[in-house]
């Protein structure tokens, strides 16, 4: 991984944005401090997402509320 200082990170930032979009992870430091990590966007899958709205959807036929609200669900869990 690239290590690189926040001002010189400044002046070469298209340099790392191809180095970044090729696979390189760069850690951009101030004062000798880790303070972000430069990587590439993962694509978004869109199978993927509809795979698990379809669990999400199964899980919610599988575990009923039976008379439950979420609203009160969530304010159940707001007082811990």
């Amino acid at each position: 991984m690239l290590t690189i200082g926040a001002f010189e990170a400044k002046n070469r930032l298209s340099e790392l944005l191809v180095a970044a979009e090729n696979g390189e992870e760069i850690m951009i430091t101030k004062h000798g401090r880790p303070v972000a990590k430069l990587v590439a966007v993962e694509t978004f899958d869109r199978a993927k997402a509809r795979e698990a709205i379809e669990w999400l959807k199964d899980f919610r036929k599988k575990h009923p509320l039976r008379g439950l609200k979420i609203k009160d669900l969530i304010s159940e869990g707001r007082k811990y």
